[in-house]
């Protein structure tokens, strides 16, 4: 028998009342920086985004890619009043693309965090932000996969991510997505559309971003385990370019002076082929193995120099404090 359509309008979500619960606590974001032009005319370049409240004593979430190089931040909360943000209030991960600002306000109605883990693919959620810099608006859509990896810019890849079929534009940066409880899940990135991902939405899990928000909160900055070196995965034009003998592998191009990796003989030129005896073939396997690690612990790392393959351990440190 086929359910009847009374049985069917039942299971549909309510999202008028998700939308209303969740819109006092986002907030709308502008910001202006110094840019130039082509003739290296100074101009000042307008942006948008968007966050949300997480604590009622005025702490803000965003994307750090919303207030990088901004030289003026202001937050407009739902009821219209308009806070500027000081920049010495502004701390920011650029690594998981994620910030926090506290804005001089106090009783405000901060959003719940859910438990992202939880969410399935096919469960429905809401993404509410400053679409397009033209205030806070609401899409709807389904999770459509979980655990996604993008490449966002030169070295730099948004692990665990939320996909969505929400439409995420311009201006949502920043913004929750949130559950039909109300509840925060993820916060979406248009950074990640803007890298040439089309027809979907992306969103950091909060599963991923709260540990670094309670960073950021707690101290201003996050710390990872550090190895201290910059690297490049290998392929034909590094293996013609420097002449190596492996053909896989993560080429070592930095080493950082006194960290884990200098300390333990490794140096550039190098190419690291496995850690803890698991082979490793792209910078990403091999930042992952860092970053599922714990600071003080030691990794063995196999590597290949010139033609011979070496091994020596590594004892992973505190990554440095930010400069600036």
């Amino acid at each position: 028998m086929s359910p009847s359509p009374n049985n069917q309008t039942a299971v549909l979500p309510n999202i008028a009342d998700v939308v209303a619960m969740v819109k006092p606590s986002v907030v709308a974001i502008n910001t202006e920086a110094v840019a130039f032009d082509f003739f290296n005319r100074r101009f000042t370049e307008k942006g948008a985004g968007s966050g949300w409240i997480i604590d009622s004593n005025g702490i803000i979430v965003t994307n750090n890619h919303v207030v990088e190089g901004a030289t003026t931040i202001s937050a407009t909360l739902e009821d219209g009043r308009t806070f500027d943000v000081d920049a010495k209030k502004v701390f920011t991960d650029p690594l998981a693309d994620l910030a926090i600002m506290k804005i001089d306000a106090h009783n405000l109605p901060a959003l719940k965090v859910g438990n992202s883990a939880k969410m399935r693919v096919g469960d429905w959620v809401i993404a509410i932000g400053n679409a397009l810099g033209q205030g806070i608006r609401a899409t709807e859509g389904i999770i459509s996969n979980k655990g996604v990896s993008i490449p966002v810019g030169q070295g730099q890849t948004l692990y665990d991510l939320i996909e969505t079929s929400a439409a995420i534009n311009p201006g949502n940066s920043g913004g929750p997505l949130v559950n039909l409880a109300g509840e925060v899940i993820g916060i979406t990135s248009a950074k990640i559309a803007a890298s040439g991902v089309e027809g979907m939405g992306y969103a950091i899990s909060t599963e991923t971003a709260i540990p670094i928000i309670r960073e950021l909160v707690q101290k201003g900055y996050v710390t990872r385990p550090w190895m201290g070196v910059s690297l490049y995965t290998v392929d034909r034009f590094a293996v013609m370019r420097y002449g190596l003998s492996v053909e896989k592998g993560v080429l070592v191009t930095g080493v950082v002076a006194g960290s884990p990796a200098a300390k333990a003989g490794l140096r550039t030129g190098d190419v690291i082929t496995k850690i803890d005896g698991k082979e490793v073939s792209t910078t990403e396997d091999l930042i992952l193995a860092i970053r599922s690690a714990q600071i003080g612990q030691q990794m063995v790392v196999t590597y290949i120099r010139g033609t011979a393959e070496n091994t020596v351990t590594v004892t992973l440190a505190e990554s440095p404090r930010p400069t600036g």
